[in-house]
């Protein structure tokens, strides 16, 4: 069984700062990122949660 992934790009509010990321569930990770389930994860300290593009 294949199973499907995506490359995911993020940038903060004033774009200044982007991280990329691998995962099997977008959505889920988004939000992951955007709830700041992690709180010293870098995405938190930098708040970095708008979505530029994925794969």
């Amino acid at each position: 069984m294949i199973k499907g992934g995506a490359v995911y790009i993020l940038t903060n509010k004033n774009n200044t700062t982007l991280y990329t990321g691998v995962t099997s569930d977008l959505i889920s990770r988004v939000v992951e990122h955007s709830q700041k389930i992690y709180p010293n994860s870098f995405t938190s300290k930098y708040n970095i949660t708008k979505l530029v593009l994925y794969y």
